[in-house]
């Protein structure tokens, strides 16, 4: 139940960027392949974790900022119930007793029904005096503790989210479907696959690494490609084949293009998280042979090349 802010040694009010960046400061120096001997640093990998999760959804962030769940995400008891003996607004004392209510199982209904007329069990009143109130009194059980794995996805299956398999500490695999805004860094959880507890098993987060690719580049939701092309495609134009992470396509390379002309291949990019997908932009690259003789005689037979430069003054 550890403040998050503290677990990543941030301020409260750090932004989205300042929360990303300690937390993977602290997952490198952290991950267990690294502290193989160290179970302690494994233990603190899944707290960082789970704290990063936690601050990293709106939602949850601004619930556990307002005080209705604690560091584990989990509700937090109504009314001030559950403070300790001699605490500020401490946990209704009937007669002197002192009812514990801070189990996070406890019902907000049944707890109604007890205060205002309700005994299920026969007539009205409190059940068996002040001894039960539906259950309050019980502490929630723990769950286990978040299991951490790292996904090494391709640059081609991260584009066009192709399905992933991983195989989880128990042996089992499990088939990953990749959201759209897939990002490096992506984390997604799997309920119940986590480490088992008197409360039930943990979660399983599962942070996605996207490996680089030996020519594609990413560019926000768009890819970025530079295409070698022949002298004569490049003069001539020409219909080229072109690799996308959908497969292969015929791209039209206009007559007269430069080195350095981009080309735009529409919906081959990246999966937006708002729907639809990036571009794959072309660079044309003219490829000159070394040596080749027949060029080189060409080119000082030609006399027609302007001056380039000039428009850069020189």
């Amino acid at each position: 139940m550890a403040d998050p802010y503290v677990t990543l040694g941030v301020a409260r009010s750090a932004s989205e960027d300042e929360i990303k960046k300690a937390y993977r400061k602290l997952a490198k120096e952290l991950h267990p392949d690294r502290n193989k001997d160290n179970p302690k640093a494994s233990e603190k990998f899944s707290q960082v974790t789970q704290a990063y999760d936690l601050l990293t959804d709106k939602d949850k962030r601004a619930r556990f900022d307002r005080g209705e769940i604690d560091g584990d995400g989990n509700p937090i008891a109504p009314f001030g119930f559950g403070a300790g003996a001699g605490g500020g607004g401490g946990g209704f004392q009937p007669g002197g007793g002192h009812f514990d209510f801070s189990g996070n199982d406890a019902d907000i209904g049944d707890l109604f029904e007890g205060l205002f007329g309700g005994n299920k069990r026969g007539g009205g009143g409190f059940s068996g005096g002040f001894g039960g109130f539906g259950g309050f009194g019980r502490r929630a059980q723990p769950k286990g503790a978040n299991a951490a794995y790292r996904l090494a996805v391709s640059f081609e299956d991260a584009a066009r989210l192709a399905p992933q398999r991983i195989t989880l500490r128990d042996g089992k695999t499990i088939d990953l479907k990749l959201p759209a805004g897939l990002e490096d860094g992506t984390q997604m959880r799997l309920a119940g696959k986590g480490e088992e507890g008197p409360g039930g098993p943990g979660d399983a987060i599962v942070t996605i690494e996207i490996q680089p690719h030996r020519f594609y580049t990413r560019d926000a939701d768009d890819i970025r490609l530079d295409l070698p092309v022949t002298l004569a495609e490049a003069v001539l134009g020409a219909q080229v084949r072109v690799p996308t992470p959908d497969g292969p396509v015929m791209l039209t390379v206009p007559k007269g293009s430069s080195s350095g002309k981009v080309l735009r291949l529409k919906g081959r990019g990246f999966h937006k998280k708002a729907g639809g997908r990036g571009d794959l932009f072309v660079t044309l690259m003219v490829d000159l042979p070394v040596d080749d003789d027949a060029l080189i005689e060409f080119a000082q037979g030609w006399k027609n090349g302007g001056n380039p430069r000039g428009r850069m003054g020189v």
